[in-house]
């Protein structure tokens, strides 16, 4: 059985089908949750499953492979069938999704030749011998071979971004290598460039949009009237950057549209129906006329919020699904329970700069390195040089800064400095004989995920300079924080520069929580050695989603690293999100 098309609708085993898919990312979402996002999309009325598929996770390092755990693709789509639903594949290489560096490993950078999205052969080799990997995985889901795949995408939006047709029929010649025998697609938006750019002439074509679907579909028929109409990303939300407002979009207006997709005779994948978590360091950046990351939350004001609950537009987009005459299965889907812990005392601390040797491996050379050079995906990395007198006061100059640096004289803070925006000037000035230790702690804030500054290489890519003259001999620090277990902590106590705070908290029942850090400005937070993911004053998340399978019945551990300063040892964890 495959997927099958005429000019105005999909089959399958020659039975009409109007697909009515929304996107989960199983990565986005802890695995003991999976079988409840996927059982509320099918209760909703829908009845495929979308999903991306992170290259950088699944290969963090070069040819190591995970597909486990969190990763475990062929679990969630293996629910997904038991639930009766289909499932879209996009497995990249690029996949954007507001994503760290679109989906792309960060050792694609360390060359500095590397050219991506493009006929070029030393990266199309890289995305050869990954795609191996996923689609030896992926064959057997496939829907001619027992399973529910049954349309995968040919790269990613790809006219918004370029015009290679080579690089789209290379992409397209491994799927046929790696006999995936399925309905390929390309999806963009529906601007003639983009429609010209991203598609070849014997491929599906989709189109995404958010509105104005009328509009959107009449374009697509003029360059495909003879396929069927797809909405292949519904943006009935949005996602959120550091420092904005938070986006949401009302449930009418979502159904509106919806219906009037529907009455086309569309066919319609949304995106998102259920966003989760940028967990990690995994959020992505983007970069119009400045450099903007995004917030740890995906809730992406969509079907179901962050933690799974369903929402006025749930109920909205299920009556416009009745309303069309397709079925409502009858399934028992509860809203996880929700709990306040209270507040958490942390009773523990210590300076970074007390720890470096327990988590880092010092690296030394005449001039800086990014952290790509230096075999580094995520996190921090400090550089540190020392600078002896005579030097008359001058201006500190941090070239190619990516993304924001905490700035230190003989550990005592002087100043940030960030990437592309006005700040305080920073004057050093040296006395004769005097040597001073300058240290400057950069934040990797996420790699951009859409756009020309898709080469964002981390850390410092250029040079340090007082005036004009160039700073050499430095440390270089590493700092991944993949986990703490190496830090020895001392009693507690607020501290005016990066630190690590710790506490523990007892419970006799695991539920979904939110950590509030009122008392902190910026940094990560660990719950049992699990990264929840960033946290930022400046909003507009105030809050952190922690889900119910993280925590321990019994003793549980919080750790913080703080970059700035805390003026309080306290967290708390509630029963409600604040995310803006």
């Amino acid at each position: 059985m495959k997927l099958t098309y005429d000019q105005e609708n999909f089959y399958l085993d020659n039975k009409k089908i109007t697909i009515l898919s929304g996107a989960i990312h199983y990565f986005r979402v802890v695995p003991e949750y999976w079988e409840d996002r996927l059982k509320k999309l099918k209760a909703c009325g829908f009845n495929t499953v979308e999903t991306y598929m992170p290259w950088n996770l699944h290969e963090e390092v070069e040819n190591e492979y995970n597909f486990s755990g969190m990763l475990d693709i062929e679990r969630f789509l293996k629910i997904a069938k038991k639930l009766g639903l289909y499932a879209i594949v996009r497995p990249g290489p690029y996949i954007c999704a507001e994503w760290e560096f679109g989906g792309f490993p960060a050792w694609l950078l360390k060359d500095s030749d590397m050219k991506l999205r493009c006929h070029y052969a030393p990266y199309e080799e890289k995305v050869r011998k990954y795609f191996h990997e996923v689609m030896t995985r992926l064959r057997p889901h496939l829907l001619e071979n027992g399973g529910n795949i049954i349309m995968m995408q040919v790269e990613n939006e790809y006219g918004s971004y370029g015009n290679d047709k080579d690089y789209l029929r290379a992409i397209e010649q491994m799927y046929h290598d790696e006999q995936m025998n399925v309905c390929l697609f390309t999806s963009d938006g529906d601007d003639d460039s983009m429609l010209n750019g991203g598609t070849l002439p014997h491929l599906l074509k989709i189109v995404n949009f958010g509105s104005n679907s009328e509009r959107n579909f009449n374009n697509l028929l003029k360059v495909q009237p003879d396929a069927p109409l797809m909405c292949g990303e519904f943006w009935n939300g949005w996602f959120d950057h550091w420092g904005e407002e938070h986006h949401v979009r009302e449930a009418d207006d979502t159904a509106k549209e919806f219906d009037a997709i529907l009455n086309r005779n569309g066919n319609i994948n949304f995106y998102m129906f259920h966003g989760g978590t940028n967990f990690n360091f995994y959020n992505g950046a983007n970069y119009y006329d400045d450099y903007a990351p995004t917030v740890t939350s995906y809730d992406y004001h969509c079907l179901l919020n962050e933690n799974g609950d369903r929402t006025e537009k749930y109920y909205a987009c299920q009556n416009v699904i009745r309303q069309h005459g397709f079925e409502i299965p009858e399934l028992e889907c509860i809203d996880q329970p929700k709990k306040t812990y209270g507040k958490i005392t942390l009773d523990k601390a210590v300076p970074l700069f007390e720890c470096l040797d327990q988590l880092s491996k010092k690296v030394s050379l005449p001039y800086v390195l990014p952290m790509e050079k230096l075999d580094q995906n995520f996190g921090y990395i400090l550089y540190r040089t020392h600078l002896t007198g005579p030097y008359q006061p001058r201006e500190l100059n941090i070239h190619g800064l990516h993304d924001r640096a905490t700035v230190y004289l003989d550990g005592k803070y002087v100043g940030v400095v960030e990437r592309n925006k006005p700040h305080e000037k920073i004057m050093i000035g040296v006395e004769k004989g005097q040597t001073i230790q300058l240290d400057i702690f950069v934040e990797n804030m996420g790699r951009v995920n859409y756009g020309p500054e898709l080469y964002d290489r981390k850390g410092i890519t250029k040079a340090v300079c007082l005036g004009l003259q160039e700073l050499h001999h430095w440390e270089m620090y590493p700092l991944p924080m993949k986990e703490l277990t190496s830090i020895s902590y001392k009693e507690g106590q607020c501290y005016h520069e990066p630190a690590f705070y710790q506490g523990t908290f007892e419970i006799d029942e695991r539920q979904d929580t939110f950590i509030y850090l009122d008392h902190f400005n910026k940094g990560h937070v660990y719950i049992n050695g699990f990264n929840l993911g960033r946290y930022w004053k400046k909003g507009p998340q105030r809050s952190l989603y922690i889900p119910a399978p993280l925590l321990k019945q019994g003793l549980n551990k919080i750790e913080i690293f703080e970059i700035h300063q805390c003026d309080n040892l306290s967290v708390e964890l509630k029963d409600t999100p604040d995310l803006g």
